[in-house]
């Protein structure tokens, strides 16, 4: 099998509709699988999926069990050379699969890439090419983690003004957790993700691990993706405050004392071109 496109839903019924229907579409000429972890819904969306999309492997939870284990729980199940991990409120364009995929068949040394994002309304969304939240870069600069990516613009003091173009194929540090496609063979490598990020910091972790394993990430322009407006979770509540937070208190435990050898492994290999 080609693809296995996972999906993680909570009570996300009319995005995940949307999300499955233009994931068919982009698929018709593709040996693809669907999957959709549901976590304990409170709405109509396991009965939406058992109805109108029949042919998803449903794998239902009693309860949340966070995205990162939900995600290994899928993965565990999946049989595509590629893994497509993707939020319910993405929508696919037509071309993207075949597109992404091409890329990621020429350039072998690839691990996983990402795709331009754009809004409901077609404007372009920065996070795109971005991957890490600007908390996460202050943390990374105030405790040295920073230095892990050495090579990175993350931490350029210009990287606010946009160091890629949006059109621009790049190499970046940081994974897009909306849209990530990743190479089962990499994975077979870096391992799936560390479930001590259950909310936040799952894809920068993984990230982070594909580099130390050689591969490359990368930010890949050639086509995009839509994303639907969803109503965000508060970012001033203990649950958000706790997984945000201590997700960075975690990946600093992971990798601090480990710095000096790291760094001599990673050694990112930096270009603005398509490899």
């Amino acid at each position: 099998m080609k693809l296995s496109a996972i999906i993680i839903n909570q009570d996300m019924c009319k995005p995940l509709r949307n999300a499955l229907s233009a994931l068919q579409k982009a698929a018709l000429n593709l040996d693809m699988e669907m999957i959709v972890v549901d976590n304990a819904s409170a709405d109509r969306s396991v009965a939406m999926l058992e109805t109108e999309f029949p042919e998803v492997n449903l794998m239902v939870n009693d309860r949340d069990l966070g995205f990162a284990k939900s995600v290994n729980q899928a993965m565990e199940n999946a049989s595509g050379d590629y893994v497509l991990i993707m939020h319910p409120s993405i929508i696919n364009s037509e071309e993207t699969l075949d597109k992404v995929l091409h890329f990621m068949d020429l350039h072998p040394h690839v691990g996983g890439l990402s795709v331009r994002m754009l809004d409901a309304e077609g404007h372009f969304i920065p996070e795109s090419k971005k991957g890490m939240p600007a908390a996460w870069i202050n943390f990374f600069s105030f405790t040295g983690l920073a230095r892990l990516f050495s090579k990175s613009r993350l931490f350029s003091p210009h990287y606010e003004a946009g160091w890629v173009e949006e059109f621009e194929n790049t190499e970046t540090d940081v994974l897009n957790g909306c849209f990530m496609l990743l190479r089962k063979a990499a994975l077979n490598v870096t391992g799936l993700f560390d479930e001590r990020f259950p909310v936040y910091g799952y894809d920068i972790d993984l990230s982070y691990r594909m580099r130390l394993e050689g591969f490359r990430n990368y930010y890949f322009a050639k086509t995009f993706v839509i994303q639907q407006q969803v109503m965000q979770p508060s970012k001033v509540s203990w649950h958000h405050l706790r997984n945000f937070y201590g997700a960075m208190f975690t990946f600093a435990a992971k990798y601090l004392l480990k710095m000096p050898e790291l760094r001599l492994k990673a050694m990112p290999r930096w270009s603005s071109s398509a490899v």
